[in-house]
């Protein structure tokens, strides 16, 4: 489940709420008590380990791109 951030528009509170994707967007203050809470757009986040048992070879990187064989090498060339 996410965590998505809301601002309230009246106030300028800002609070972040750990909910489901199906659930409804909050709309109540909390600070205020007015109808004026928002959702923000977030960039989103990376995924955080924590606690033992994560390895750093658990993820490894991807793999570089292989180069091209000589024979494509030469028909790029020619074009």
């Amino acid at each position: 489940m996410p965590t998505y951030e809301y601002e309230c528009r009246k106030c300028g509170h800002k609070l972040e709420k750990f909910q489901s994707i199906t659930a409804a967007p909050l709309k109540k203050c909390p600070s205020c008590g007015k109808m004026s809470l928002h959702r923000l757009l977030g960039a989103g986040a990376g995924i955080i380990f924590k606690g033992t048992g994560f390895y750093q070879t658990d993820y490894c990187r991807p793999k570089a791109p292989e180069s091209k064989p000589e024979a494509s090498k030469a028909e790029a060339a020619k074009a």
